[in-house]
């Protein structure tokens, strides 16, 4: 999943620790990626280890920098939902990368002031922008700009045989994507009877879900949903043609993190499955809304957009407020400016 990103944006790494193995829990990849990291930083002694995000890999990689004394930078710092199993493990691994790290890279001000009531001086907090966003305009532009959005309706057609592209028959596209831990179990199951639902009662819908290869999800997934014939269950989707779909998306239903920044920026309306979220600006804007986890509440907040133009319209027009495509270029200046 990682590998076709890296070809996207044209990064080679330099090294591989290989972890990803069957079966693994946050135990094998905490230690693998901590133990991998040593020889490596020992031998390549940086001055600054940059972690992105909140995965277990970026707590490992923050953790094995402190340990040899190196400075660390933390992209997307200050995000909060004050409850530390939800996410989980994302809440508590952001919580420890903000204990240790040197530079705090706040998406926004929002960002800011959680790290700014944690204790972190204000002079270590720079807001950027979140660099997702960076990445989602460079693949959207560059799919306008050469013409590969073309490519991607004959890929879709050719694939899924998904003739629907673009919006052929009057039919909208609701995008559906779902992994987070804390909903496996009796969470999924309502998320995908929802959406049966929601598919059961509008022929004038198409429902698209690039399901995610955990066992814990694609088995609810696919006992609920696998026989509906305006659902369509496909496998994950490179970053180019994933972006390609939300831009052609009615609105997306989604417990995604970053999908709730990325959204917006294409003006898309979106419901979040999840009972939190630590990216409340997007609420505050009005383009996301919190719907948890509960059958009738999405399914409801979803009709609601498709048969209230003034309700759609408001979220699909609200302002971005993760920035504007530069962060990227903030964060190497601020790197450039306190290491040199």
């Amino acid at each position: 999943m990682l590998d076709q990103v890296l070809k996207l944006f044209g990064i080679t790494p330099d090294y591989d620790l290989d972890i990803m193995q069957k079966n693994q829990d946050l135990f094998d990849i905490t230690a693998n990626a901590l133990i991998g990291l040593k020889d490596i930083l020992k031998k390549e002694n940086p001055d600054v280890v940059l972690v992105q995000g909140d995965t277990t890999t970026a707590f490992a990689a923050g953790l094995a920098a402190y340990y040899f004394k190196i400075p660390i930078g933390h992209v997307e710092a200050g995000l909060r939902t004050h409850n530390k199993y939800s996410p989980f493990p994302e809440e508590m691994n952001r919580h420890l990368l903000s204990v240790i790290s040197d530079f705090h890279f706040a998406p926004t001000e929002w960002a800011k002031s959680n790290l700014l009531g944690e204790g972190v001086p204000e002079t270590k907090i720079w807001v950027t922008g979140n660099t997702v966003i960076d990445a989602l305009l460079y693949v959207v532009n560059r799919s306008k700009n050469d013409g590969i959005g073309e490519r991607w309706v004959e890929y879709f057609e050719r694939k899924w045989n998904l003739r629907f592209l673009p919006d052929s028959n009057g039919k909208r596209l609701i995008l559906v994507t779902g992994h987070r831990r804390e909903n496996f179990g009796k969470g999924f199951e309502n998320i995908c009877s929802a959406i049966r639902e929601i598919a059961d009662r509008r022929d004038d819908v198409i429902i698209i879900y690039p399901v995610h290869l955990n066992p814990n999800v694609q088995r609810p997934v696919r006992a609920i949903l696998g026989e509906m014939s305006n659902v369509h269950l496909i496998e994950p989707l490179e970053y180019e043609p994933f972006a390609f779909l939300m831009n052609r998306a009615y609105l997306i239903l989604t417990d995604s993190g970053g999908i709730q920044e990325e959204a917006p920026s294409l003006g898309k309306p979106t419901l979040v499955m999840r009972d939190t979220t630590e990216r409340p600006e997007g609420i505050k804007a009005g383009i996301v809304k919190l719907v948890g986890t509960e059958k009738e509440k999405i399914v409801t907040s979803t009709l609601e957009l498709l048969d209230n133009p003034f309700l759609y319209r408001k979220m699909a027009t609200a302002v971005n407020p993760y920035g504007n495509g530069n962060a990227a270029e903030k964060i190497v200046n601020v790197i450039i400016e306190n290491l040199t």
